[in-house]
């Protein structure tokens, strides 16, 4: 598994509308974007990597009260062993009427033998 799809499955379970890279359908009042950010190999002494560390970026839009949403999210996020890197309120987007908040995850991931 990766985190892609470990994150696709637990915001589908919130429920909310969720879409990798770019949302395609006709937008909600509220749904998230995933987005990869790194994969990368810890340095160890004999140069082959336990763990490959993988980050991405959760952008929430939401034209209500976003924060019971961000928390919600955090929650979930923290129950399934994520760590939450960085959350930050991007900005109103009076074009379209969204509040845009994003949340950075990691996780780390056993090499396969």
């Amino acid at each position: 598994m990766n985190i892609l799809e470990e994150l696709n499955t637990l915001l589908t379970a919130i429920p909310i509308p969720v879409e990798t890279g770019v949302f395609s359908g006709l937008a909600s009042d509220e749904y998230v974007v995933i987005l990869p950010l790194s994969d990368v190999f810890e340095v160890h002494a004999d140069n082959r990597p336990g763990f490959d560390v993988q980050e991405a970026r959760i952008s929430l839009f939401s034209k209500s009260n976003y924060l019971e949403r961000k928390r919600q999210i955090t929650a979930a996020l923290l129950n399934d062993d994520f760590t939450v890197t960085e959350r930050r309120y991007i900005g109103h987007e009076d074009d379209t009427g969204y509040h845009h908040y994003a949340i950075d995850v990691a996780k780390n991931y056993g090499m396969e033998e």
